[in-house]
């Protein structure tokens, strides 16, 4: 109550201090480093991680790309290469007339040197950059080529990829926030019983997903999935607790004629209600910073920290608003569209044994559809961005014209003799799936000595320390294939050198494949242990944290099973992540029909009677906040072109409403069948006997 009262007592101090907190927060989301790159996120331990820090310590090399020329004669090509080697951070071009018309003569060079950077009309380029993948100075130098060389002329390679992805989110990330506010205000409009209040929820909501933007200044950077669906997720997860917060203070401006008093009651009672369903909230947000693949850390703190500060303003800044606007408020009160929901508890709990039925019916296709799907995901990034993306058209073209679907970068020791060398390169060309294996050796072969390669060539392929080896395969990333070729290659390079490794986006890809399985089921385990101890030690009950887990992960079974009955194949990082969020945003609904559920047997009534008061009040909150998660989210599924986005939205607008269905029409049957063993586990369950034996209410 003392928080009620000093909210209410400084509510304009507040406000303005909240106000005063979105200046710095402007500028530290505008100053906040975006991600673009999955691949980052992998551990450092990794060898193929390991790899890439040597190729820009030893080589000065981070990023590696080819350009494409279309039908572009050699002077033009040549003058255009001479350009891109004036851009800032990069490294080093190697082209086919880097070699010919060197010191090398033509016609000493081996046909599949010329075959790597000939095909038809078209002429391949090799640019390196002396920055990372997708650091900014190298999406600036990308730009910049694409600038200079013009639109004959393809990038492909992960660094263009990241750079289209950037461009492409910067257009739509306003967008998602704009069609997730409209979207949820009609919502609120449609179901709550005002006309004003969605506006006053959306500033209040609006100020904690600022501040929560603005706080990931602190955290360095942030990735694009994670800025792209930060403040979505915020509105639809933090919405119920102002729902809740306007129907407390509602009731109690019944029983108070001061409506100061009213709301420090509100305050005190939603502040009370919130911490407890927050808490499974978070940590389902929190079990994401388990995975491995750091990704998950970065989603799941911004996303903890968003709920945080939304139950913060909850009980802090919306409160302190609607006092002062309490006047036209009271004015454009409306009747709520969502119809009386006794008569629909009457016969959920009539026919309560058909729910059983249909629980034990759904649950086995339901986990059946959720293994495979989880086997039926995609790993290969680009498959995410719309096919008419500069970098997937250059991609296809490197694939269909050049047979090359993806490039591995070999580093053996430097010290390696050129016969060993030349017969690494010999073994990994056989290797199935292998275009061609390139050294210093291949070009060099038995008629040219080291020393006439010019610089710009050796410079390029060997250091101090390593000697790097172009492998070109004709497997696309993240295919079966590729993952079979990857082992291959290693086996080999093991032999001639055990610390030789292997780099590059595809695998990278294929170490991504095999810690992100072991991520799934550790993350999912943690979830549902994390929850299931918050809701026995909330219920004080052993069984009914089983019973709300298994509702909920019923849900989530055939949210997730759907795809593979649909036949779609979904980005790798959706079931990791929405198997927890799905868990702790929808839990709540569970959460709160099973309190009042507990309250209602403790007061004397049977089983019957408790169930059906406990889901006619329960209905009405239950579809608004399902409704209000769908309504954020489902548009921005439909518009968003980024499939990785899209997908994730998709599932949770989809997940909202099978978990309110569950909720509504299962979970009551749980209740009914499993009374008595509720009863025994739970402490407070029954009512207390007075002294003549009577039950206390």
């Amino acid at each position: 109550m003392k928080l009620g009262k000093a909210v209410v007592k400084s509510r304009v101090v507040i406000l303005i201090v909240a106000l005063l907190l979105l200046i710095p927060s402007v500028f530290g989301m505008i100053f906040t480093r975006v991600n673009y790159d999955m691949l980052n996120y992998l551990p450092d331990s990794l060898d193929t991680v390991k790899g890439q820090e040597y190729m820009l310590k030893d080589f000065g090399k981070g990023a590696f790309s080819f350009l494409i020329f279309e039908d572009m004669d050699d002077k033009h090509i040549r003058e255009t290469t001479e350009e891109i080697k004036q851009v800032d951070h990069v490294a080093s071009v190697l082209s086919f007339s880097d070699l010919s018309q060197g010191m090398i003569p033509a016609q000493l060079l081996p046909d599949d040197i010329y075959n790597a950077f000939n095909a038809g009309e078209d002429t391949l380029v090799a640019v390196f950059f002396d920055t990372s993948s997708s650091s900014d100075e190298t999406m600036e130098a990308i730009t910049a080529i694409r600038g200079i060389a013009g639109e004959k002329c393809l990038v492909s390679g992960i660094s263009a990829m990241v750079t289209d992805l950037r461009d492409l989110c910067e257009r739509e990330e306003a967008v998602y926030v704009a069609i997730a506010v409209v979207l949820a205000m009609a919502a609120m409009l449609l179901f709550l019983d005002n006309w004003l209040i969605p506006f006053v929820f959306l500033a209040g909501i609006g100020i904690s997903i600022l501040l929560n933007l603005g706080s990931n200044y602190f955290l360095g950077e942030i990735s694009y999935i994670t800025k792209a669906l930060s403040a979505v997720l915020q509105l639809a997860v933090t919405m119920d607790y102002s729902i809740f917060l306007w129907h407390s203070y509602g009731e109690y401006k019944q029983q108070y004629d001061d409506h100061h008093e009213a709301m420090a009651y509100a305050i005190k009672d939603t502040f009370v209600s919130v911490l407890g369903s927050s808490i499974t909230t978070v940590a389902g947000f929190i079990a994401l910073c388990f995975m491995t693949f750091t990704l998950g850390r970065d989603l799941g703190i911004v996303m903890a920290k968003g709920v945080i500060l939304g139950v913060i303003g909850c009980v802090t800044v919306l409160p302190a608003m609607i006092l002062i606007l309490d006047k036209p408020l009271s004015k454009t009160m409306h009747r709520s569209l969502i119809p009386p929901a006794k008569k629909l508890a009457g016969v959920v709990v009539r026919i309560f044994p058909v729910f059983i039925i249909l629980f034990a019916a759904l649950a086995v296709p339901a986990y059946y559809g959720y293994a495979k799907t989880n086997d039926e995901v995609y790993y290969d990034l680009s498959r995410s961005l719309p096919r008419d993306m500069s970098n997937v058209i250059a991609n296809t073209k490197l694939k269909e014209e050049f047979g090359m679907g993806s490039t591995h970068m070999i580093l053996v020791n430097s010290a390696i003799s050129a016969k060993d060398a030349q017969k690494l390169q010999e073994e990994m060309g056989q290797v199935d799936g292998v275009k061609f294996a390139i050294g210093l050796e291949s070009l060099i072969g038995s008629s040219i000595p080291e020393e006439m390669l010019p610089d710009s060539v050796t410079s390029v392929l060997k250091s101090e320390h390593w000697e790097m080896m172009l492998v070109s395969s004709e497997y696309g990333t993240a295919t079966p294939e590729m993952g079979e070729q990857i082992n291959s290659l290693n086996t080999i390079i093991k032999r001639y050198d055990p610390d030789g490794l292997l780099v590059g986006e595809a695998a990278c890809t294929n170490d991504l494949i095999n810690i992100t399985s072991v991520d799934f089921a550790t993350v999912n385990a943690i979830s549902i242990i994390a929850i299931f101890v918050i809701i026995a030690l909330v219920e004080k009950s052993i069984s009914l944290p089983v019973i709300l887990v298994a509702v909920i992960e019923l849900a989530i079974f055939i949210n997730l099973g759907l795809p593979h009955f649909l036949g779609e194949s979904l980005p790798f990082i959706a079931p990791i992540c929405i198997s927890t969020i799905q868990l702790g945003a929808t839990v709540d609904y569970a959460i709160l029909m099973t309190t009042r559920y507990k309250k209602e047997r403790s007061l004397g009534n049977d089983k019957r009677t408790a169930v059906t008061t406990a889901l006619s009040t329960s209905i009405p909150s239950v579809i608004v906040s399902a409704m209000g998660l769908f309504a954020a989210t489902v548009g921005v599924a439909i518009y968003s072109d980024v499939d990785m986005i899209g997908s994730l939205c998709a599932l949770m607008a989809r997940g909202a409403i099978i978990s309110m269905l569950c909720v509504v029409f299962i979970l009551p049957a749980m209740f009914m069948l499993c009374d008595k063993i509720i009863g025994v586990t739970t402490i407070g369950f029954k009512p207390k006997k007075t002294l003549e034996g009577h039950y206390h209410a």
